[in-house]
Order: C-alpha cells, then structure tokens, then sequence
C-alpha cells in the first residue's frame, strides 16, 4: 500500500478545521489530520544510478540480496545465546550484582537479536522464502513487540516519510522530546539532553506494556491509519503478549520470587531500551540530518526525489568498526538500509562504497560517523540545542 497516495481526504469539515488549527500558537496545537506528502520523483537519475550500480555488484559477483551463512551464525549465536541467560538466570541462583549484570546482558543480546534476526526478516531480506521471514520476524513478538504492526510503522511511515515531523512516528516523542525545530518548545526541554537518557532506558518497557496496545485499539500509528488487521493477526498479538507475560513475568516471579524478579526484569529492560533507542537516534537525530516539517492544510510535495531524501535524513556511524556492525546488525549502514531496506544487512559494507561514490557524483552530502562515540556526542548535542527557548536562542 502506498500511503503515500491514501492518505485521508480532507472534507470540508476537516479543511475548517485546518484553518482553525493554523491560528492555533504552535505550543497549543495538536495533530488533527493527516496529511499528503510526495517526492518530486520527475528526475529520479540519483536512484536509478543507484539500483544500476548495485544490482551490477550483485550480479557480477553471483551474490543473493538476502542473508546468507554470515546472517545465519548470527542467529545460531545470538539465539542460543538469549535461551542460556533466561534460563541461568531461571535456575541458578545469583547474588544481586551478577544477577543484575546477566539480566543487563539478557537484555543487550535480545536488543542484538531484534538488530540482526527481526529486523532483516520484517524487511523481508532475511530469506528469499517469506514463509521463513514470517517466522523469523516473529522474534519480535518473542522481545515483546509486534511484527504486523512494527512492519506497517516502520517499513511503510519511517521508511517513506523518515524525519517528516506529521507523519514519521520514530519523531514523534513531543512534549517529552524536542526532537527537530518545528515541534513546539516547553521549559522542560532545557533539560532533555539530560533526561533522555531515562526515557531511553525506559522506552522498552513503555514500547511492551503501552504503547503497542495504544496503536492496537486505536487502530492508528501516530497520524496514519492502521493498516486493517486479520483475524490471525489479532490473533498472533493476543497469544503474543499473553505468552510474554508467561515467559517475562509468571514463571521467573515463580522461580526466583517477586523482588529478583523485578530487579532483573528492570536490568533487563534498562539495557534493552538504551541500545534499541541509541542505536536508532543516531540515524536520524544527529547533526547534519535534515527534517521536513509537513503543516497538514495542503497536500506538500518535496522538491526532490525519495532516495535524495533518504540520504539527506539519515546518517551513518562507525562503518569500520566490525564489532559495532555485528552487534548492530548493520544498522550503522543506515544510509543503505533506507535505499536498499530489501537487501540483507550483511551486504551493507560492500554496497556503502557504492553509494558513497554514486552521492560524490550528483553532489550529495554523505553523512558518517567515522566512531559511535562521535555519532552518540552529535546526537547529544542536537538535543541539548533543541532544548534550547528558541524564541532566546540566536544560532
């Protein structure tokens, strides 16, 4: 489905509504409609140079786009790896530090898992097969989350319209974050390149227990329509969340008691939310990242085409550092991961030199990090400045 061309239509009603909401203060307005964004697509030679050239590489070399034996060590490891910890934690008996420390570890390998296994596999590149996607991207579901609607936010919104404040619901955190200039400023954001890091702690938690069933009965991620779901899917959410709950909270509350429990659970927790919420600011929420801001009362098209717009809105940190992309899946590739979301993270190294070569020759800013700790320091100090009263600030 193409959102992009079903978005809702504005009624008369809503166009009153519209006006009403434009005389509105920015610091009092609320989202009321959706609305129409398109790309300037006329002149797409920077894509098609683009999908030529990697497509070439892939053939010279005889390579699938897909996963291959790299991407599946990884789930033979990473797997294997979380079912160790849940169950040493379940049946050995742990004093308090080393019991915080492998509930700490728990979480960072799920938080790895949902990295290399769902995230391939709810792209559909994991596998040729969708049969097996479909599986392996139930390994969210496993960490908590939901696939059906994880997919619909995050393939089809974040993918199409990334960092367009309206619509991309990954920038979508106001008033707790100011995450770009045209989001409203409250006096408390002075402090969120301070606080964020709580709400990053406790993201995951908020992500299980709230924020999935809030875009369940709603039926809405942010300002879109769900996509509708089937019975089995509301079906796989219920036996989901009912199974995590099981596997989370009952049985480690039986075997270890409430206090351990909860200790460990929220070890566990803090971890997850800190990596998944470092590991995707830093794509798009650095310096240099550019944000669209989509005022909702007309259709807008931005004058460029889809894939400049990717480049332009997310950026890249740590490529040679060979740790980093195994831990993170190749997310640190994320420039490449928005072009080509259909390829295997595994090829993303390879396939970065194209890209930086193809953007050189139509003069399109590349941006990287060359270390995480740089990208993590851009990060911090765009939300310190975002913090900032911008009706005091001058630069």
């Amino acid at each position: 489905m193409n959102i992009g061309q079903k978005i809702v239509n504005i009624s008369a009603a809503e166009k009153i509504l519209s006006l009403l909401y434009s005389e509105l203060p920015l610091r009092c307005r609320k989202t009321i409609i959706m609305y129409k964004v398109s790309f300037n697509n006329k002149d797409s030679s920077f894509h098609q140079e683009l999908k030529t050239s990697v497509d070439q590489y892939f053939t010279a070399r005889h390579v699938k786009k897909t996963g291959n034996w790299k991407l599946y060590v990884k789930a033979l490891t990473l797997v294997p790896a979380a079912v160790a910890l849940y169950l040493m934690l379940l049946f050995l008996h742990f004093t308090l530090v080393p019991g915080m420390l492998i509930s700490g570890l728990l979480g960072f390998v799920l938080a790895s898992i949902g990295f290399n296994i769902m995230h391939d596999a709810c792209h559909g590149s994991y596998s040729r097969k969708p049969w097996i996607n479909n599986i392996m991207g139930l390994s969210l579901n496993m960490l908590g989350g939901n696939a059906f609607i994880w997919k619909f936010k995050h393939n089809i919104i974040h993918h199409t319209y990334t960092n367009i404040d309206g619509i991309d619901d990954d920038i979508a955190k106001s008033p707790a974050m100011r995450q770009c200039e045209s989001q409203p400023w409250v006096k408390a954001h002075r402090f969120q390149h301070i606080y964020v890091v709580i709400l990053y702690a406790i993201s995951s938690f908020l992500w299980v227990s709230t924020m999935d069933f809030n875009k369940y009965f709603k039926q809405k991620i942010h300002n879109t329509n769900l996509q509708k779901m089937n019975l089995s899917e509301h079906f796989i959410f219920w036996i989901s969340k009912l199974m995590y709950v099981v596997f989370y909270i009952a049985l480690p509350v039986h075997f270890v008691g409430w206090r351990a429990w909860a200790v460990g659970f929220t070890c566990m927790h803090i971890m997850l939310g800190l990596t998944l919420a470092l590991v995707f600011q830093l794509a798009h929420v650095v310096e240099d990242a550019e944000f669209v801001f989509a005022p909702g009362i007309e259709p807008q098209k931005i004058e460029e085409e889809w894939a400049i717009h990717q480049v332009r809105t997310t950026a890249n940190f740590a490529p040679e550092n060979k740790l980093v992309s195994w831990f993170v899946g190749g997310l640190n590739f994320q420039i490449e991961h928005h072009l080509f979301p259909k390829v295997s993270h595994v090829h993303y190294p390879a396939i970065s030199k194209i890209v930086k070569n193809v953007c050189d020759k139509h003069q399109i800013h590349y941006n990287e990090f060359r270390s995480m700790s740089a990208a993590v320091a851009s990060h911090f100090r765009m939300i310190k400045k975002l913090g900032q009263n911008p009706a005091l600030r001058i630069s």
